[in-house]
């Protein structure tokens, strides 16, 4: 158990600047955008959605699983650029 649990770590420190990177892309976006309405763009989140979960069934993966943890990450993103929206 230690070992999986060392393995994971490792993985979730090469996460992690990943998901740095992806937040200064948010707030560049966020930066962009002149409407709150803009916030939130249903076909692309659909298009993200089946794209990852496309992927997972390739990569052998649970889908709806990989595709929840996505959609996940979206929806805290939404909900920082509503709180950060200043327009």
């Amino acid at each position: 158990m230690k070992e999986v649990r060392k393995r994971i770590d490792k993985i979730d420190s090469q996460i992690l600047p990943l998901m740095v990177k992806r937040s200064q892309l948010v707030n560049r976006a966020l930066s962009l955008k002149t409407r709150k309405s803009e916030i939130i763009d249903s076909k692309r989140i659909n298009e993200i959605k089946k794209k990852v979960s496309n992927q997972a069934k390739k990569l052998g993966a649970n889908p709806k699983l990989i595709s929840d943890i996505w959609v996940s990450i979206i929806k805290n993103f939404i909900n920082f650029e509503k709180k950060n929206f200043k327009k």
